[in-house]
């Protein structure tokens, strides 16, 4: 082994806290130690660990996450709500400017009474003028595709 490589070592080294102002003393190869934070005021030695998450605000971060999340499902559920709204316009289905007339001229605006047209008999809708039966069997597939519930009628021919 060489000799004189080795640093000198102190066995009564100072060590002082910068932060409450502790000393002790210590063995190390420096006489004088300071150091930031120490066992006295360290937040995990001292138990305010639970204060310090406080102060940091993760707890509010986190339950203001919580809160968005939570906003954002609310606004999803009544997103799907509105999709399957009877005050929707008739305009919505898409079905056409000669039947989208012919069911407005028939006082029929909005997909609710069109619904209560198609819950009496599909020959109650085939009876307003101008709404034959292409524009029925497509209304009936763009109202399921909306996820509505469609009543299932069966067609009197005469």
């Amino acid at each position: 082994m060489k000799a004189e490589i080795h640093p000198k070592y102190y066995s009564d080294a100072k060590v002082s806290c910068a932060s409450c102002g502790a000393t002790w003393t210590t063995g190390s190869t420096r006489k004088e130690l300071r150091v930031e934070i120490c066992s006295n005021c360290h937040p995990f030695f001292t138990g305010e660990s639970s204060r310090m998450i406080d102060i940091e605000g993760q707890v509010d971060r986190f339950y203001k996450k919580l809160q968005a999340r939570q906003d954002y499902v609310e606004g999803q559920k009544a997103k799907e709500g509105a999709k399957t709204s009877p005050n929707r316009p008739v305009a919505d289905l898409e079905l056409g400017p000669r039947a989208t007339k012919a069911l407005a001229a028939a006082g029929i605006t909005e997909i609710g009474a069109l619904m209560a047209k198609l819950t009496e008999s599909d020959a109650a809708a085939l009876a307003v003028e101008g709404f034959g039966r292409k524009s029925l069997i497509d209304a009936k597939k763009k109202l399921r595709a909306m996820g509505y519930d469609v009543p299932e009628t069966a067609a009197k021919a005469a």
